[in-house]
């Protein structure tokens, strides 16, 4: 069998990676082994936050729709509910942008639901 010599595909492979961890401190970023440690901490913790961005933004649309629902005299649930009963499709995040930069128009969707 002939001799397969690696070093360009090995050392294109640890050049992609270095460029990858660009901008870390110390010998993160020019040591092969400290700088693929450091980014699979970095992916890990990428792909974990990804998810609670999303926990994140729904708890705050959440409490922007229940503070606004709360100065009409309604809270979160029975606004949520009547939102349901008036067959009124939108989502928390569209709900929670007019309640901070409409709120007459909130107020609209509020009565519309006591009606």
């Amino acid at each position: 069998m002939s001799r397969v010599k690696r070093g360009t595909i090995k050392h294109k492979k640890r050049e992609r990676l270095l460029k990858k961890a660009k901008g870390y401190q110390w010998r993160r970023k020019s040591t092969y082994k400290a700088a693929k440690q450091a980014l699979m901490k970095a992916w890990q913790y990428q792909y974990r936050d990804r998810r609670r961005l999303k926990r994140e933004k729904r708890a705050l649309w959440q409490i922007r729709i229940g503070a606004a629902s709360r100065a009409h005299g309604l809270s979160y649930s029975k606004f949520m509910a009547g939102l349901k009963k008036a067959n009124i499709q939108l989502d928390r995040k569209i709900l929670a942008e007019l309640a901070a930069q409409e709120p007459e128009v909130f107020k609209k969707i509020v009565e519309i639901i006591q009606s």
